[in-house]
């Protein structure tokens, strides 16, 4: 094996094992995705939903879009959310065809609410020094190529 496919495969094995630990971090640490349908009494994805409208109301296709579902899927769930009071639906202004999805004041307390719960640190970054936390924001600033002053 080359030196640069060596390398490779050692830089495969980092970034596994790194990625490993984010979503632990993420998705397992105070089972916080638990937690979250606990509290809200929906699912992950209906909260992702009124999270994606929270900053105002986008059309069907757009919301499909960022939820990176398909069409029917984001049609059950909005769905679901509208029989709760939680979004309403109306016809675009421009473009009859066209559904418009908006949180209701019930929905956007409900996307804040979520977003409180999904925002909240780990523990385990809690417990790392200011200096940690600045290199880590650095890195993850890096890989996401998100400034390291974005919330």
């Amino acid at each position: 094996m080359s030196a640069a496919a060596e390398d490779g495969q050692q830089g495969l094995v980092a970034a596994t094992r790194a990625y490993r630990v984010m979503r632990e971090l993420v998705l397992e640490e105070d089972e916080r995705l638990v937690q979250l349908a606990e509290v809200t009494g929906m699912s992950f994805i209906r909260s992702k939903v009124l999270r994606r409208l929270a900053a105002g109301p986008l059309r069907m296709s757009e919301l499909t879009a960022r939820l990176r579902t398909d069409k029917p899927y984001t049609t059950l769930v909005v769905d679901d959310l509208e029989r709760r009071g939680l979004v309403v639906r109306s016809v675009h202004p421009d473009d009859r065809r066209c559904k418009i999805v908006t949180n209701t004041p019930a929905g956007q307390e409900m996307a804040e609410l979520a977003e409180s719960i999904l925002a909240r640190p780990p523990q385990r970054l809690l417990a790392l020094d200011q200096e940690e936390l600045a290199l880590l924001e650095r890195v993850l600033g890096k890989v996401t190529g998100a400034s390291a002053s974005t919330p």
